[in-house]
């Protein structure tokens, strides 16, 4: 039985899956079992080609799965059903891990004691990506010294290992037993935010590495001002869903009324600052634009909006 099963979800991103497989096989990791699970997430099999040449590369340790069904959280569910090893790892199809990714993850684990641990991803830019967006670091993420403890506000599924019976107990809890991942938030996004703020309240331990680093490629359609205001918009959108959603009457009434208000001032104020400091410093400027969007977004939640980042399928709030 494998001790680590590499979970993956892809869709119409057949190169970069295929990168990330070859970086899986130059893994310094030895003497521990792995096993590499894929969702192939779109209907036409996009990543049917890439499977098929790369599966005698890993020697029977790659198992292909395809779902037709455009459901991020379907498709997470399917491969933490089909893995076998005691401790999951997932990793978004365009990211690439550094060759002792799996190592450090490994080392951290067993020096904290963790169930769940958390790595750095990188933004890797094309060539044509414009300076100004560079240097704003908008797809920059937080970063922390290895070893500390962490909350789902940190929490993200790219880049991450958690111990598969911990994940078992979600998907337990979870009423319709589909697994850990919900599936009403499978095409908005938000799942991760979802399972993490669970395991949050089941008191997992979670813990930072940040030496099992991964780049994330970043398409030129990505990097433009209409992309990051749209993803603003949206996080803001799902800033409001996941913190609603564990909350039930009176607390999730008060707790809308408060989260609203607080929109609304942060959103006029906001966009204040981007207007002022237009003329001056075009990249702050963007940076207050970008809040603006989020607590608008976080507004559009209360008259009925929602952002689909996967499939068509209607959230449900």
């Amino acid at each position: 039985m494998p001790e680590l099963s590499i979970c993956i979800c892809t869709y119409k991103r057949p190169e970069l899956l295929r990168r990330l497989l070859q970086a899986i096989l130059t893994q310094t990791l030895r003497d521990v079992a792995i096993e590499v699970v894929v969702v192939d997430n779109d209907v036409n099999q996009s990543a049917a080609g890439v499977l098929a040449e790369m599966a005698a590369r890993f020697a029977g340790s790659l198992k292909a799965l395809n779902l037709a069904n455009s459901n991020i959280s379907l498709a997470r569910n399917a491969a933490i059903a089909a893995a076998s090893g005691q401790w999951i790892v997932m990793i978004d199809d365009d990211e690439v891990p550094v060759p002792d990714w799996l190592e450090q993850l490994l080392k951290v684990q067993k020096a904290e004691q963790a169930d769940v641990v958390f790595a750095p991803v990188l933004p890797e830019y094309s060539e044509s990506t414009p300076a100004w967006i560079r240097e704003g670091g908008y797809f920059d993420r937080r970063r922390m010294p290895t070893g500390t403890k962490i909350d789902h506000k940190d929490a993200r599924s790219g880049n991450v290992l958690v111990s598969r019976s911990i994940l078992q107990d979600i998907a337990a809890s979870q009423k319709d037993g589909i697994g850990p991942f919900d599936p009403a938030f499978g095409t908005t996004g938000g799942e991760d935010t979802m399972l993490f703020r669970r395991l949050d309240k089941l008191g997992a331990v979670m813990v930072w590495c940040d030496e099992a680093l991964a780049d994330e490629f970043i398409p030129a359609d990505r990097a433009t001002a209409k992309w990051l205001l749209q993803r603003s918009y949206r996080t803001g959108q799902l800033f409001i869903r996941t913190e609603l959603a564990m909350l039930e009457g009176g607390k999730k009434i008060s707790s809308a009324l408060m989260l609203s208000a607080r929109a609304c001032v942060q959103f006029v104020l906001a966009l204040l600052f981007a207007l002022l400091l237009l003329p001056f410093k075009f990249l702050r400027s963007f940076t207050w634009l970008r809040v603006a969007a989020s607590q608008l977004g976080k507004l559009s939640y209360f008259w009925g909006s929602a952002s689909h980042a996967y499939g068509s399928q209607p959230a449900k709030k």
